[in-house]
């Protein structure tokens, strides 16, 4: 899932996200204080901190928090030499909770923008939300398509504004593809929102990976990484503290593969903006002569982009 990006290229120069602030809004992070594939972020005091925007005071790292952030950060952080290196093993990491996984309620996104303004608040650099809203438990306050407009929904007008900020905020566009709602959701319909479908090991496009356009018609996603059969790390047992290596499938995945690796690829160039390095990844990806509604710009080569911001 790194060498499909060229990130390999970024990782072999010594870019592995040092100085870079990423914070994790998700719906928790179970054991990660525990789980051994994490040890060098404990060691090196890489995570700056934690808060839980939904219930306020809660551990984030309690067993019975939800995994998914876990297996998200797993991507990014995880450090254990010949079993998986994420993409930015060296970035610092904020945990941050807004989705609270057993329900589905409006007032999550207020919970995500509380997270996004902090994010901002504490430095971050680049924000990794796997998260995605469309309808909800009441039904009264259901999203529409019409919605994905960009400017509608509360955490999509977020979203844009924490990129309006300077952070680069990269969301899921989903997993709704495979029929049902079809669409991006919010955030990932923001205009200034680095939003991540998902493909294959192999470079086809996952069937579940929700599709654009946005309903103005912008082309979303905006670009694709490996979703489906993802490797992860999942919470360990105390027979396995390490962590249980396993493969897990959706834009949940392929957002933090691209937000690690794009954090070291801003790491070789900090003087440049968040829209810059977008720019630079979309214009050495494998569709920039045309873009879709399914792949967006494509895959990225990050070896490429590297080579496109010496010269740009």
């Amino acid at each position: 899932q790194i060498s499909q990006l060229k990130g390999q290229t970024l990782h072999n120069m010594g870019l592995l996200g040092q100085g870079m602030t990423i914070a994790v809004i998700d719906a928790g992070f179970n054991s990660v204080d525990l789980m051994t594939c994490f040890d060098s972020l404990r060691a090196n005091k890489q995570i700056k901190g934690t808060r839980d925007f939904a219930v306020h005071g809660n551990n984030v790292y309690a067993t019975s928090m939800h995994s998914h952030g876990t297996m998200v950060l797993s991507c990014m952080a995880a450090n254990i030499s010949g079993q998986m290196v994420g993409t930015a093993p060296k970035a610092n990491y904020w945990l941050l909770r807004s989705e609270v996984a057993a329900t589905e309620s409006i007032i999550e996104e207020y919970y995500w923008v509380s997270a996004a303004e902090f994010a901002d608040s504490v430095g971050a650099d680049l924000i990794n939300s796997s998260l995605g809203y469309t309808t909800f438990d009441n039904a009264a306050t259901n999203h529409s398509y019409a919605d994905m407009d960009g400017n509608t929904t509360i955490i999509t007008r977020g979203a844009d504004k924490a990129a309006q900020k300077g952070i680069l905020v990269v969301n899921s566009a989903g997993n709704s593809g495979g029929g049902g709602w079809w669409y991006i959701g919010a955030p990932a319909d923001g205009d200034s929102v680095f939003t991540i479908g998902a493909v294959n090991a192999f470079g086809v496009r996952s069937s579940f990976s929700s599709v654009g356009y946005s309903y103005d018609r912008r082309i979303k996603p905006t670009i694709v990484a490996q979703g489906s059969e993802a490797t992860v790390f999942a919470p360990g047992t105390s027979a396995n503290p390490t962590g249980i290596l396993s493969t897990a499938s959706g834009t949940s995945f392929s957002s933090p593969i691209i937000c690690g690796i794009t954090a070291c690829l801003w790491q070789a160039y900090p003087h440049l903006n968040n829209m810059q390095i977008i720019e630079s990844i979309k214009a050495t990806a494998s569709q920039v002569s045309h873009p879709d509604s399914l792949l967006g710009w494509g895959i990225p080569d990050y070896s490429q982009a590297l080579q496109y911001l010496s010269v740009h």
